[in-house]
């Protein structure tokens, strides 16, 4: 090992920014002992820029001058020095410090761009929101696309698995410095640098019996939607009876033809899972000991084998003989971070209340 040091996982597993209000005197204090206990520390201060944003987008119907964006900043200040202005927000895990806008303005500007393709009274209902991730390969790019267009405000991620470089093929917001972290913390780590104020929970250990109750939530703190992208046929399964049992809808991309399902269990609490392809009386204890070959009923039920492409009928034929695992493009995975956030927005905005199969099949509409 060089020098002898391993950085391992335990770099990663935090993954809450903290924030400092320097016009509170507690928090200035913690961030100068923090400033000097951080010899390496990065700082980024871009806080005119970031008023000077502010100003221009709360006066759509004038172009601003230099001194006009000046007087905005000075009112906006309101005596107080720049440092003051906002919020010092350190992420750890990077050594990093950077000045931003504080929660409210941060978000009317970061999202200023989606007016009025999400009108702004539709920001604040997507703002009570939250949605559940499980499954962090596929996950990733349905996490961060959701966090960018800021579809919810709170995420809760699951993931058991950490980064290995085969993943890497799809992973496009992963590095090689993060292999063998933790896929959930990692995802939550990118979109705490995209956007702090997003309250995120990650649960690293993956979803079990005995947490899937905390992973989907109760009353106030449940789960508007579900996100199902995992690989374990026995989760697929538990999450979608539990999903049921609290009438959450749920969503999945399978990443091939793009194909969506979208599972109404808040309208049709009755629905029966994957559409009634499979038969829920199983005993889902045994479904671990299954080998790939005793799987694939399962599967078929779920994906309907025979609608996959014959790419990837292909490649199932060849797992236990050249490849050990299903492959998975990038390109489609970031085609399913798109259709799965469109249609997230659209149901929580009660655009949409639909339960069905989707293709977007980019061979069979680009020919």
């Amino acid at each position: 090992m060089l020098l002898g040091y391993n950085v391992g996982t335990e770099y990663y597993k935090g993954y809450k920014p903290s924030f400092y209000r320097l016009q509170d005197k507690g928090e200035s204090g913690k961030l100068k002992e923090l400033l000097s206990q951080t010899p390496a520390i990065q700082i980024y201060d871009t806080i005119e820029s970031q008023l000077s944003e502010l100003a221009k987008i709360n006066n759509p119907q004038k172009q601003l001058t230099s001194n006009e964006v000046t007087d905005f900043i000075n009112e906006y200040r309101n005596g107080a020095p720049l440092d003051e202005c906002g919020v010092w927000v350190y992420y750890p895990w990077s050594q990093k410090l950077v000045h931003l806008l504080d929660e409210e303005d941060f978000i009317q500007v970061r999202t200023s761009r989606n007016n009025y393709k999400i009108k702004p009274e539709e920001l604040q209902i997507l703002r009570k929101k939250k949605i559940g991730i499980i499954g962090l390969s596929v996950g990733q790019s349905i996490a961060l696309t959701i966090a960018t267009e800021r579809v919810c405000n709170e995420l809760h991620l699951a993931d058991f698995d950490t980064v290995e470089l085969a993943n890497m093929n799809r992973l496009s917001n992963c590095n090689v410095y993060n292999l063998g972290a933790s896929k959930a913390i990692i995802t939550a780590q990118k979109i705490a640098e995209l956007d702090p104020y997003l309250i995120v929970t990650c649960f690293s250990e993956g979803i079990t019996e005995s947490n899937i109750d905390a992973f989907l939530g109760e009353g106030s703190t449940q789960l508007d939607i579900l996100v199902e992208e995992c690989d374990s046929i026995d989760v697929k399964i538990l999450s979608r009876i539990k999903a049921r049992e609290k009438k959450i809808p749920v969503v999945m991309d399978t990443n091939d033809r793009g194909m969506l399902d979208v599972e109404r269990f808040d309208l049709e609490p009755e629905r029966p899972i994957f559409h009634g392809n499979l038969k829920e009386d199983i005993d889902l204890t045994r479904l671990k000991d299954l080998t790939n070959k005793e799987k694939l009923p399962m599967l078929d039920a779920m994906v309907n084998l025979s609608a996959l492409s014959e790419r990837m009928k292909y490649s199932l034929s060849e797992m236990g003989k050249s490849i050990n695992t299903w492959p998975q493009l990038a390109s489609s995975v970031m085609l399913g971070g798109a259709m799965v956030t469109d249609t997230c927005r659209r149901i929580l905005l009660s655009e949409t209340t639909s339960s069905g199969r989707y293709y977007i099949d980019f061979s069979e509409l680009i020919k």
